[in-house]
C-alpha cells in the first residue's frame, strides 16, 4: 500500500486525541475507516505504532519517533504549498501574525492598516495570545510572524528586534493648576493604589521584577486583563496604573508621574521560527514594521 498524506493526519490524530472515536469525530470519518486506515498504515512502516491495549490508546516508542517525523512532514509540506500559491507581487497571498496583549492596544492596528494600504489583497489572520504560547504556535507553523518582547526564547525561534519599549506611571486626569508632582521613589509608588494587568501577562511580570528590586510590596487595588481596561478604570478613579510610554505619552487624560529609579525598559521584537519560509507577505510585514517604528511618534494614542 501506497503512504498518503491523510494516513499520517489520521496518525496524529489518534496520538493527539488518545482515542480512536474522538479522533474520528475530528476527522469526520468513521471510527472503522479510521482503524483501517491506521492498521494499513502499520503494515507499511512494519512496526505497531499504537498500543491499544488500555483504556485510552498510545503511542509505542516506535509511533513516538513516527510522528515526531510525520509531524515535520506535514508542516513541511504545509510550507510548500503556501510557497507555491505565494505571489511575489502580493496581489494575493496570507499573512498570519500574533502579537501579546501589549501591542494589540497600540501597535498593531496602525501596522495592519499600513499593510491593508500598500496590499489590499492580502488575507490577514491576526491573533492575541501570551508569549509561551505565541512561540510554541510559531514552532508549529500554525503562525508566520509574532510580536513579543525579546529575550530567552523557546529553541527555534528567532527574534528581530524592533524598538525599546518604556513603561510609565500614570494616573488619571490633573487640573492644568495644579503643579507637577516631584518624582516618587520605589517606596512611594509602593504605597499608592494601583490597577495592574493580571500576573499571565509579560508586563506584569516586569512590574513585579520592580517592586522586588527594590524591596516594595505594592498595594494593588484592581488587576485587568487588558491596557484599555486599565486606562478606563484610571481615568475614572483615584488608581494608578503603569502602561506602555506609547499609550500614556500622548492620552491628554493621563497625568504622567516621574518614578525614580524609572521602570525597566524592554525590546519589542518582530519572532518567526528559525529557517522557516519566509512568505512575501510576511517579508513585507517585516520590512514595513521596521520602517513604523523608525518614524518618529510611531506609536497612537487610544
Amino acid at each position: 500500500m501506497a503512504l498518503e498524506l491523510r494516513h499520517l493526519r489520521y496518525l496524529l490524530a489518534v496520538a493527539e486525541h488518545r482515542n480512536f472515536t474522538r479522533a474520528a469525530e475530528d476527522l469526520h470519518i468513521s471510527q472503522p475507516t479510521l482503524s483501517q486506515q491506521i492498521k494499513q498504515l502499520e503494515r507499511t512502516v512494519g512496526a505497531q505504532l499504537l498500543d491499544r491495549t488500555g483504556r485510552s490508546v498510545r503511542l509505542t516508542d516506535a509511533g513516538e519517533v513516527y510522528v515526531r517525523h510525520a509531524r515535520r512532514a506535514l508542516r513541511d509540506i504545509a510550507a510548500a504549498e503556501r510557497a507555491v500559491h505565494d505571489v511575489r507581487d502580493l496581489s494575493r497571498g496570507r499573512l498570519r501574525l500574533a502579537a501579546t496583549p501589549t501591542f494589540t492596544a497600540y501597535l498593531v492596528g496602525p501596522l495592519i492598516a499600513a499593510l491593508h494600504a500598500r496590499h489590499p489583497g492580502l488575507t490577514l489572520t491576526v491573533r492575541e495570545m501570551a508569549q509561551d504560547e505565541l512561540e510554541a504556535a510559531l514552532l508549529a507553523d500554525d503562525l508566520d510572524l509574532g510580536i513579543a518582547f525579546d529575550g530567552p526564547h523557546q529553541p527555534g525561534i528567532a527574534a528581530a528586534p524592533l524598538f525599546t519599549e518604556t513603561l510609565s506611571v500614570v494616573t488619571g486626569p490633573r487640573t492644568h493648576t495644579a503643579p507637577p508632582a516631584p518624582p516618587l521613589s520605589a517606596s512611594d509608588l509602593g504605597c499608592l493604589e494601583l490597577a495592574l494587568l493580571s500576573p499571565v501577562f509579560a508586563t506584569r511580570g516586569h512590574i513585579d521584577a520592580y517592586f522586588a528590586r527594590h524591596g516594595v510590596s505594592p498595594r494593588i487595588a484592581v488587576e485587568a486583563d487588558s491596557l484599555q481596561a486599565l486606562t478606563e478604570i484610571v481615568r475614572r478613579t483615584g488608581l494608578a496604573t503603569v502602561l506602555p510610554d506609547a499609550i500614556a505619552r500622548d492620552d491628554p487624560r493621563l497625568t504622567p508621574v516621574a518614578v525614580r529609579p524609572p521602570l525597566p525598559s524592554r525590546t519589542v521584537a518582530l519572532l518567526r521560527r528559525e529557517a522557516a519560509y519566509l512568505s512575501a507577505a510576511a517579508d513585507a510585514f517585516t520590512r514595513l514594521a521596521h520602517e513604523h517604528v523608525r518614524t518618529p511618534g510611531h506609536a497612537p494614542t487610544l
